[in-house]
């Protein structure tokens, strides 16, 4: 496998935010999103042998396990990663761009699959695979990187539609003031939480962080 970078910090999105987490980067992604902010990962890493990950993430004194990109179902290897690192009692989530179908993925009893929809101020909101919600599980978790009301809009439709049963998070474009999505959500009563990317918060954007 192609990898960009592993490394060892708190998680800022999701279920496990604030959790130490090693992250396995993977290169390349079928995407490009407006605000992507790893682009560093399109085309930069190195191969790896799945027995090499997992014994590069051996050395960080932590069992959960991020996945993440570029776009990790894009690996051929991938599933082949995710029941390694299952085999050695990691819990793993694998982030994923929802375009993509999660078919090879489902069912994994200590794997959380955390999915994006993109909206339309990514410019890649018409790459949506939107079969993939009904495949995702109660453990699962869905998010939506909302820039302004027409992402806020859309996502609200999406979940209309789809009815997802796993949690929904609402994450701001880093920069747009959450205070204005936070007030939507509470006129609307959506069942959504709020992410704020945790991380960045702390480290801004610094790499491996």
């Amino acid at each position: 496998m192609k990898i960009n970078e592993i490394f060892y910090s708190i998680q800022g999105e999701g279920r496990w935010t604030g959790f130490p987490n090693t992250f396995i980067r993977v290169t390349g992604c079928n995407l490009r999103c407006n605000f992507c902010d790893t682009k560093y990962a399109y085309f930069d890493g190195k191969e790896m042998s799945i027995k090499e990950i997992v014994e590069d993430i051996s050395k960080y004194p932590c069992k959960k396990v991020c996945i993440t990109g570029g776009e990790p179902l894009l690996q051929k290897q991938i599933t082949e990663l995710i029941d390694s690192l299952i085999k050695e009692k990691y819990y793993t989530c694998v982030e994923t761009n929802g375009s993509i179908s999660l078919k090879d993925i489902v069912n994994k009893k200590k794997l959380m699959i955390s999915m994006d929809i993109k909206c339309p101020s990514s410019n890649m909101h018409e790459k949506m695979n939107f079969d993939n919600i009904s495949l995702l599980e109660e453990k699962d978790q869905l998010k939506f990187v909302i820039d302004n009301r027409e992402d806020y809009k859309y996502a609200k439709k999406i979940i209309e539609d789809y009815k997802p049963i796993c949690p929904i998070y609402f994450q701001p474009v880093w920069g747009t003031n959450p205070k204005i999505i936070v007030d939507w959500i509470e006129k609307d009563g959506l069942d959504v939480k709020l992410s704020l990317q945790l991380h960045k918060i702390i480290w801004g954007d610094e790499r491996g962080k």
